[in-house]
């Protein structure tokens, strides 16, 4: 893994077919890369992770791909709660 940005590492989920792709300069390259192998842009997020944190730290929902005002998220943040346990839910299911 090149780790782009020390302690912090790039990933965008896609909250239906269960998948994280990580690590790279921009949650868009991330994003590009899922969306060639079938994923859906309505279900894929892009956070942030910090693998020497733990609980809530370990996840940060902050990234450009996020705005979407069309779904009513309006923000870098990802603001309904279901979608926002659907990405802590993907997560765990990969990494735990």
């Amino acid at each position: 893994m090149q780790n782009y940005f020390g302690d912090m590492v790039k990933a965008v989920v896609d909250i239906e077919l269960r998948k994280i792709g990580v690590d790279a300069e921009l949650h868009s390259d991330i994003e590009e890369v899922l969306l060639s192998q079938g994923s859906s842009q309505y279900d894929l997020w892009g956070i942030n992770l910090y693998p020497e944190m733990d609980g809530d730290d370990f996840i940060e929902f902050d990234s450009m791909i996020n705005i979407r005002p069309s779904m009513g998220n309006r923000s870098r943040d990802v603001q309904n709660a279901d979608t926002r346990q659907k990405i802590i839910d993907t997560v765990n299911y990969l990494f735990t």
